[in-house]
């Protein structure tokens, strides 16, 4: 079963510096029927105007993923931890027994980023910050790990939960495919671009929601970059 998420039917957030869209329900934006899928719980499309951002603020027991698509965020928090995570990074923040942090866009141009919460496997999980680099051309024709929880994915940056975030960047005409274990699912958006996803059309921005598949071929019709969380 395949659904697509239209972007014009996300929840819409526009606080002036920031320009939001839920895929799930987040914040005031609620619809029962749009409450997750599996221990996916939020996926936040972001758009952060220059010299603005998210003021400090605490998390607890959540796997939170940042997947930086243009510009920059600059994290701080309070273990320490300071960097700043360009496009085409990634970086993720374990929020265990307690953290707060602010994520600032410290550039001169708007930053567009997805936030993705994941629950952890447990709770009371000692809290924790990493980022890492994965340049275009890696990605460039196949999937990619970006953050997973099989030690198996050495490159992948580590979260707490069974899944897995894959990026990809195709070119018109290319295709990926990707198999999902036995009662698995998955959720795709691409950032920019038109795609097939078994056959099925998709548009930039879409969330398309993946359950009692076997497999998923990904076919671009444009340029495009996809990311896909393989779920429990």
């Amino acid at each position: 079963m395949i659904s697509i998420a239209k972007f014009e039917s996300l929840g819409h957030a526009e606080h002036g510096w920031l320009d939001a869209r839920h895929h799930f329900s987040f914040a005031s934006y609620y619809d029962p029927a749009r409450m997750g899928l599996g221990p996916l719980r939020v996926w936040n499309d972001d758009t952060i105007a220059p010299g603005t951002g998210f003021d400090p603020h605490p998390h607890r027991d959540m796997e939170i993923i940042t997947y930086v698509r243009r510009g920059a965020i600059t994290h701080r928090d309070n273990l320490g931890n300071e960097g700043r995570t360009a496009a085409g990074d990634v970086q993720v923040m374990t929020a265990g027994t307690g953290i707060a942090h602010s994520e600032y866009n410290n550039e001169d141009e708007a930053t567009q980023l997805f936030q993705i919460w994941i629950e952890p496997r447990q709770t009371g999980l000692t809290p924790g910050w990493s980022v890492a680099r994965f340049p275009t051309p890696d990605r460039q024709g196949r999937l990619l790990a970006l953050a997973s929880g099989e030690a198996e994915i050495n490159d992948a940056l580590r979260i707490n939960q069974d899944a897995t975030l894959y990026g990809a960047a195709l070119l018109a005409g290319q295709s990926v495919t990707h198999q999902l274990g036995k009662g698995r699912r998955a959720y795709l958006v691409a950032p920019v671009g038109r795609l097939q996803v078994n056959g099925i059309d998709v548009n930039a921005r879409d969330g398309v929601s993946i359950e009692s598949e076997t497999h998923i071929d990904v076919s671009a019709i444009d340029d495009t970059d996809i990311v896909l969380a393989d779920l429990p």
